[in-house]
């Protein structure tokens, strides 16, 4: 198992509240992180894609409540919102008897019907954590370039060859099409849902642009932003907004879109190998968008992230406001191995007053790259994001 990141601050989250939900994409591990915390503690696991847990659960309160000593760790949480309101009132009542802490470990597909139900029935009592596939700052240094190509879903990025690969993920992208996204509800054509998806890849890190979408799939406006809302609850693309400081500046007011594991990305245009993409006109974003997604994972819990674009050409690939620090750090994200900055980047230095300077680069080494700008290697600057 290659640990992941996010095992200390679930065990502590696990210690101060009474459930928490580990929400994230199929296939990204979130299972096998369970299962490495149950490991040291007395622990039930029910996956509700069975039939037998689900029989289990036919009287949730009853079954419930005899593991009352035991960390209850129900998989697929999607496939029964309705158990929200059952740990509702057990945590209530094991709260009553000083049992509050470390009850329920919920693991699912972020949708926007989860977050509700859970919202509504446990509000003060759950936290929300993110797992993500794997990225940079997980894996070793050697693995970097296949992570690049292949993602970070373990199946994919393990795989014996990048044909096993490129099968595995365009497989992942066919079921969640066909079969995970209508089990959550939504109606949505897969067709056209893949087009979207295709075209984002296509149009990856760049600023959002719903009317072309919408010309493009022949639907609506607001038909697009349903289709993209449902990509971003299912934590497969991100939206990075605009930062807007108090400057007399016009700023870019649209977010730009990513889709967020690069495997995907690369899938979705039929990039099979290295040598294609670094062929490819994607692979600069692809990159961008590898590298954004390490070091959001790698900043500490409460950061906030955007880039920075004026009207004039000022910009700033990466914004990442830290908690308790007042000004951002500011990230420059560069393919290759000596990296340069353009003039733009300088003026919205001046405009922004970030607190560090960085530039992540495709080599191995830090150094300065100007007077208050380093460039790091995209591990070594996830490292220096996760400290204190």
């Amino acid at each position: 198992m290659i640990p992941r990141r996010l095992l200390s601050t679930l065990t502590a989250a696990l210690a101060e509240v009474p459930a928490v939900a580990l929400l994230g994409p199929r296939q990204a591990g979130k299972t096998t992180l369970a299962l490495a915390v149950a490991d040291t503690r007395p622990s039930v696991y029910l996956d509700l894609e069975s039939e037998a847990d689900r029989t289990k659960l036919a009287d949730p309160e009853l079954y419930l409540a005899q593991h009352a000593d035991k960390l209850v760790i129900l998989d697929e949480i999607q496939r029964a919102p309705q158990l929200f309101q059952s740990l509702r009132g057990l945590i209530d009542k094991g709260r009553r008897r000083g049992q509050g802490r470390g009850r329920f470990l919920v693991l699912g597909s972020a949708s926007m019907d989860l977050l509700r139900q859970s919202s509504e029935s446990l509000a003060g009592r759950i936290r929300y954590l993110e797992l993500g596939p794997l990225d940079a700052g997980e894996v070793e240094p050697r693995q970097l370039d296949a992570l690049w190509l292949r993602g970070g879903f373990p199946e994919s990025l393990l795989a014996e060859s990048d044909a096993v690969s490129l099968r595995w993920r365009s497989d992942f992208i066919r079921t969640y099409l066909e079969r995970d996204i209508p089990q959550l509800g939504p109606r949505i054509p897969a067709e056209t849902l893949r087009r979207l998806w295709t075209m984002l890849a296509h149009s990856q890190g760049e600023l959002l642009n719903a009317a072309s979408l919408a010309r493009a799939l022949a639907v609506d406006g607001k038909t697009v932003a349903r289709y993209l809302d449902l990509l971003v609850d299912l934590l497969l693309v991100r939206r990075l907004a605009p930062w807007h400081g108090n400057v007399r500046k016009r700023l870019v007011k649209s977010p730009k879109v990513y889709v967020r594991d690069s495997g995907l990305v690369h899938a979705l245009l039929g990039i099979a190998d290295g040598e294609a993409l670094l062929a490819h006109p994607v692979a600069g974003a692809s990159w961008e968008g590898l590298a954004i997604e390490a070091l959001i994972a790698a900043a500490p819990p409460g950061t906030q992230v955007y880039f920075f674009r004026t009207a004039a050409g000022a910009e700033i690939d990466l914004l990442i406001e830290r908690p308790g620090e007042r000004r951002p750090w500011a990230i420059e994200i560069k393919r290759g191995l000596a990296p340069k900055l353009e003039r733009g980047f300088y003026a919205a230095r001046e405009t922004v007053k970030p607190i560090r300077c960085c530039v992540v680069y495709s080599g191995r080494e830090r150094f300065p790259l100007a007077e208050g700008i380093e460039a790091f290697p995209l591990p070594e600057l996830c490292a220096e994001l996760a400290r204190p």
